[in-house]
This record gives C-alpha cells, sequence and structure tokens, in this order.
C-alpha cells in the first residue's frame, strides 16, 4: 500500500492525504472504525458535535495504541453554539467528549449568515489557537465571499475549508480560490453519497483501466487535485480500499472524464443551508 501525502497547510502544521469521515456513526461504531482505520494507516480523523459521536471517535484515538502526536483529530463547531463565548464554551465540550487535551483541527460547521455571528466564533477560534487548545482553525461549507470577509475583519485565514466536493460537483472555482489564498480544500461526501456516481459506466470504465474499484478512482481523482477526500467507512476491508490510492495515476483525460457531468449539489447550499 503506496502512502499517502501529506500537506502544508498555511499555519505551518501539517494535514495527510486522505482522511476517517465518521457519519452518521455513532458512539459505538466510531470507537471500533477509528481505532480499525488508525491501525491500518490513517492518521486524520473527522467528527463533529452535530454528529453525535465526539466520545467514540476519541475512544478510538486514545485506544488505537498510536501516539496521540501522530494523529489529526478534527472537529466542528455547531450552527447553535456560534458567538465569541458560545464557541469558547462548546469547544471545551468537544474537548471534554474526545478526552483529548488538544484538537488538531477545529471548523466552523456552517456560516448560518442569517444568523450572522460567524465572524465572532472565528475570534474565538483565533484565541484557541494561540492559546494551543488547537493546533489548526478552519472552516467548513464557506463560501469566497465569507472567507473573504473572515480575513477582512480578523486578518486571519482559515487553513482548510472542509465542502461538499465529488465528480457530480467538482468546485472548480471555489478550488481555485482556495489555490489562490492557501486555504486546502478538503472534500465531504467525497464518493457523491446517495448518487450513483460509483455506478457510472465511464467510472467503472477508469477503474478497471488501473484494476482499481469505482470508489478508488473518485477518490484518486480527488487527491490528484489537490483536495483531501474524507470518505466514511466502518468496514476494514472498504477502509483499506479507501486508502490505498497512491499506487496509480489518472491521466488529463480519465480525470476529465470522472468529471463528466452536469454539476449537481447533493447537500444545502451555504448561503441559505441552515443546521444548528
Amino acid at each position: 500500500m503506496s502512502t499517502a501525502p501529506v500537506h502544508a497547510l498555511n499555519d505551518g502544521t501539517r494535514l495527510p492525504g486522505i482522511g476517517l469521515g465518521t457519519y452518521p456513526m455513532d458512539d459505538a461504531e466510531a470507537e471500533r472504525a477509528v481505532a480499525e482505520a488508525i491501525g491500518l494507516g490513517y492518521r486524520l480523523v473527522d467528527t463533529a458535535v452535530n454528529y453525535g459521536n465526539e466520545t467514540g471517535t476519541g475512544r478510538g484515538v486514545r485506544g488505537s495504541g498510536v501516539p496521540r502526536e501522530e494523529i489529526v483529530v478534527t472537529t466542528k463547531l455547531p450552527g447553535r453554539h456560534h458567538g465569541y463565548d458560545e464557541t469558547l464554551a462548546s469547544f471545551e465540550e468537544s474537548r471534554e467528549r474526545l478526552g483529548l487535551e488538544y484538537v488538531d483541527l477545529y471548523l466552523i460547521h456552517w456560516p448560518l449568515p442569517r444568523v450572522d455571528k460567524y465572524v465572532e466564533s472565528w475570534k474565538a477560534m483565533v484565541k484557541l489557537r494561540e492559546e494551543g487548545a488547537v493546533r489548526s482553525i478552519g472552516v467548513s461549507n464557506f463560501t469566497a465571499a465569507q472567507i473573504d470577509r473572515l480575513e477582512r475583519e480578523t486578518g486571519v485565514l482559515p487553513s482548510v475549508n472542509q465542502i461538499e466536493m465529488h465528480p457530480l460537483f467538482p468546485q472548480e472555482e471555489l478550488r481555485a480560490y482556495h489555490a489562490k489564498k492557501g486555504v486546502l480544500t478538503e472534500s465531504w461526501s467525497p464518493l457523491g453519497r446517495g448518487s450513483d456516481l460509483l455506478e457510472d459506466p465511464a467510472v467503472k470504465s477508469v477503474a478497471e483501466e488501473h484494476g482499481v474499484t469505482p470508489g478508488q478512482a473518485v477518490l484518486r481523482w480527488h487527491t490528484q487535485l489537490g483536495a483531501v477526500p474524507i470518505p466514511k467507512s466502518g468496514n476494514p476491508r472498504r477502509q483499506r480500499e479507501n486508502l490505498d490510492l497512491f499506487g496509480f495515476t489518472l491521466t488529463a483525460v480519465e480525470l476529465a472524464v470522472i468529471a463528466d457531468h452536469a454539476p449537481r449539489r447533493l447537500g444545502g447550499d451555504p448561503d441559505d443551508h441552515e443546521e444548528f
């Protein structure tokens, strides 16, 4: 199995090139899946308050037998906790549930522009990073305009924007903006959850050409575009497949073929989606 690349973030920390998503696992499933994934070689684990599995994720990390400093743990601030003081309190609750001294990557889960408190939350996250409680801070589901506002009002850019991204919704414009600003793109729902993407004949054809599964071909598409996919799986065989992406390379034509679809979101639009 080839080793995943590691990305340097704009704050000097580093992020593995693929991670394990945990939504919608419960605590018991997350504990088992996280421990198994770390044993297979995963070093990036993604959870959130709203997933309801921070406790299990933390147990899986602590019980993995791998030194804590080798594992990047991500969690996310929920919409109901936007605001400066609310963010600080929410983080302490997350840290307690995780059972960890620090969090490697802390994200604002959704911007909630109608609520209009994400800048205040961002200021609190900057404080957490300065105090060492968090190694890196970022956002999820933010638009370019929302990231510009964070930079304009605080002087601090996110290190990561975790967005819906898959071949059905490749996010070319936002990825170009990220590249220009030095913000890393993370992909949630990287396999197009709930769609027929992995049954697409073109995707299957590319996969067959390389002797891999359609899922591996799609995840390799992400990594070659410079994005970090975080596929969810509680199945050790599938976890192993999802990690084994770096022994083959897609051609430029194959990259285009995989993404040759009419763009469509499968999740919410950050300009109006509300998730508390």
